[in-house]
C-alpha cells in the first residue's frame, strides 16, 4: 500500500498526468455494455478523483476536463459511423466533429473540477465529488436539450447496486458507485486506510443494495400480452429511399402473416417510412388483419399535421396502436442533428448530415394518453426518450407496461446499440414495470420489471421474436419522486463537505 501511495504521489506530480487521466476516462467506456466489465468503473473513477486532490483550481479543473474527454471521445465513438457512414461527412472532418463534441461534454467534468478545487471541497472528497458528479450528470440530462448518456449508474445495473434503482434510479446509484469507487482507492492508497470509517459504509451500502433486490415494488395485474417484435433489419442506407418505401412495407407485412392472432404485433420505430396519410392502405390492410386475428398492430410511423389556419405543418416521430389496441403518441424527446437541426437557418446546407431526410421533427406535447393495447395501458417511448430517467418514471405511472421502439442502425456494430439497451434495462428496474423493446436491426427483446432481459433477439437478423410480457401496477418510490431524493442527498453532502474542516478530511 506505501508503494501503491507514493506511485500515486509520483503520478499526481508528473507532468504527464493529464494523459494519465485521458486514458483514465478512456477505460471507464468499458464497464458499460457490451463489455460489462462493471469494476473498471471503480478503478478509473477511484483513481482520477485521488489524482484530481492536491493542484489548484485551473489545473484541477484542466485534469478534470482531460478525464471527461477520454471518457466521451472512446465511449461515444459510434457517432463517427452515425456522421461518416450514414451522414456522408468525410472522415477528415467527421473525426474533429466527434472530438469536437467529446471535448464539450467534457466541460461538464471541467465544472466538476472548478467548483472542487474554487470551494475547497477536496478536504471532504469522499462527500463532495461523488455529489459533484452526479450534478453533472443530471445536467446533461436537460442543458441544451441533453445528452443523457454514460451516467455511471448503468455500469452498475447486474451489480447489488441495482437494488437502489426503484429508490433512487439511476443517478442514486451513480452516488453510491463514485463513492464506492473512491472508498475503495483511498482505502489502498492511504497509509491506514483500511481503518477508515468510510470502509465499512460503502461494504454496507453495497449489502443494502442488495437485500433490496427481494423488494417487490409493484405487482402483476394478471393480465399477460403474447407479442410478436417484428425486426425487419433495414439497411440503414437504403431506409428513407423513395425506391425502398414500398419494399420496407412489404418485407414487415411478410414477416408479419404467421403473427397475427397473438395479442400484439409491434414494428419499430419508422417501420413506416412514409406519412401515415401517404401510407393509408397499408395501414388499413394492417388494421384488417389484426382485427380479424384479434390482435393489437402497433408501429413507428411519421405523422403529418397541418394547420390549415396558420398555413402550417408539423412533423412527428410518432407510435401508431390500431386493431385491438388505440392511440398515437408524438416523440417529445428529439436528437439533435437526427430529428432536427439546431441553428437551422444557418446549418442547412453546409454538409450533407445536415440535409439528411427526416431532420425537421417536431416535440410532442408533454402530456399524452399511454396507448391501449387488449385489456393493458402501453406507455411508449420512441428511442432516445428511454434514456431520460424522469420523463420514462411519468409515463410509466399511467402504464402497465412500458414500450419502446427504436432504429439504431445508425450506430452500426459499434458498441451503442449496447449502451442504449443497457438504460432500458436501468428504465425497468426504476419503474418497476416490464419493457417491449422493438428495433429495426437490435437489440430487441423482452425486459422484466427486475431489469433482467427475459427474450432478446440477435443483432442484424430478419426475423419475428415471440415473447410474453406481463402488466404490473403499483408505483416505486422513484415513480413518485423521481431523481430529486438523489438530488438533495447531493445538495446534502455538500453542504457537509464544505463545512468539514481541513483537519476532518475525509
Amino acid at each position: 500500500m506505501r508503494r501503491f501511495h507514493a506511485l500515486l504521489e509520483q503520478l499526481r506530480a508528473h507532468r504527464h498526468l493529464p494523459l494519465a487521466m485521458i486514458a483514465l476516462g478512456v477505460l471507464t467506456p468499458f464497464a458499460f455494455s457490451p463489455f460489462d466489465l462493471w469494476p473498471l468503473a471503480l478503478v478509473s473513477i477511484g483513481l482520477a478523483g485521488e489524482l484530481l486532490r492536491g493542484h489548484g483550481i485551473r489545473r484541477t479543473a484542466f485534469l478534470a476536463w482531460c478525464y471527461g474527454f477520454g471518457l466521451w471521445g472512446f465511449g461515444t465513438y459510434w457517432l463517427y459511423v452515425s456522421i461518416h457512414d450514414y451522414g456522408y461527412t468525410p472522415p477528415w472532418l467527421a473525426t474533429p466533429m466527434v472530438a469536437g463534441l467529446a471535448a464539450f461534454m467534457a466541460l461538464f467534468f471541467a465544472l466538476m473540477g472548478w467548483l472542487y478545487a474554487r470551494f475547497n471541497l477536496a478536504r471532504a472528497s469522499l462527500l463532495t465529488l461523488p455529489a459533484l458528479w452526479v450534478l453533472g450528470e443530471w445536467l446533461r440530462t436537460w442543458f441544451l436539450t441533453g445528452f443523457p448518456w454514460l451516467f455511471t449508474g448503468y455500469a452498475f445495473v447486474d451489480t447489488p447496486l441495482a437494488g437502489y434503482a426503484p429508490l433512487f434510479g439511476v443517478f442514486g446509484i451513480s452516488l453510491i458507485a463514485v463513492f464506492s469507487a473512491l472508498v475503495l482507492v483511498r482505502a489502498l492508497a492511504q497509509p491506514g486506510g483500511l481503518r477508515s470509517p468510510a470502509l465499512p459504509v460503502a461494504i454496507a451500502l453495497w449489502m443494502g443494495g442488495a437485500a433490496l433486490q427481494h423488494v417487490e415494488w409493484t405487482s402483476p395485474t394478471g393480465e399477460g400480452l403474447s407479442v410478436s417484435i417484428v425486426q425487419g433489419n433495414i439497411p440503414q442506407e437504403s431506409k428513407w429511399q423513395l425506391e425502398w418505401r414500398d419494399k420496407t412495407v412489404d418485407i414487415y407485412r411478410q414477416l408479419s402473416k404467421t403473427e397475427w392472432g397473438r395479442d400484439l404485433v409491434i414494428w419499430p420505430e419508422a417501420a413506416v417510412p412514409m406519412f401515415y396519410h401517404e401510407a393509408i392502405d397499408a395501414m388499413t390492410e394492417m388494421d384488417d388483419n389484426a382485427l380479424a386475428g384479434h390482435s393489437a398492430f402497433v408501429t413507428g410511423i411519421p405523422w403529418l399535421e397541418v394547420d390549415e389556419a396558420r398555413r402550417d405543418f408539423r412533423i412527428y416521430n410518432a407510435i401508431l396502436a390500431s386493431g385491438e389496441g388505440s392511440g398515437v403518441y408524438f416523440k417529445q424527446r428529439l436528437v439533435p442533428f437526427g430529428e432536427f437541426i439546431p441553428l437551422e437557418s444557418w446549418l442547412r446546407g453546409t454538409l450533407p448530415l445536415f440535409d439528411m431526410p427526416m431532420t425537421s421533427f417536431s416535440e410532442g406535447p408533454p402530456q399524452q394518453a399511454p396507448l391501449t393495447v387488449q385489456k393493458l395501458s402501453l406507455g411508449p417511448m420512441i428511442c432516445y426518450e428511454i434514456a431520460y430517467p424522469d420523463l420514462v418514471r411519468r409515463i410509466a405511472s399511467a402504464s402497465d407496461v412500458l414500450v419502446t421502439i427504436s432504429n439504431d442502425g445508425w450506430f452500426g456494430t459499434s458498441m451503442g446499440p449496447h449502451q442504449h439497451f443497457q438504460m432500458v434495462r436501468m428504465r425497468a428496474l426504476e419503474n418497476g414495470r416490464e419493457v417491449i423493446r422493438a428495433t429495426n436491426n437490435g437489440v430487441s427483446a423482452i425486459i422484466d420489471k427486475h431489469g433482467r432481459v427475459r427474450e432478446q433477439a440477435p443483432q442484424f437478423e430478419r426475423l419475428v421474436l415471440r415473447a410474453t410480457v406481463r402488466g404490473y401496477r403499483g408505483s416505486t418510490p422513484f415513480m413518485v419522486m423521481g431523481s430529486l431524493p438523489a438530488l438533495l442527498a447531493c445538495a446534502v453532502l455538500l453542504v457537509i463537505g464544505r463545512r468539514r474542516k481541513a483537519g476532518d478530511a475525509a
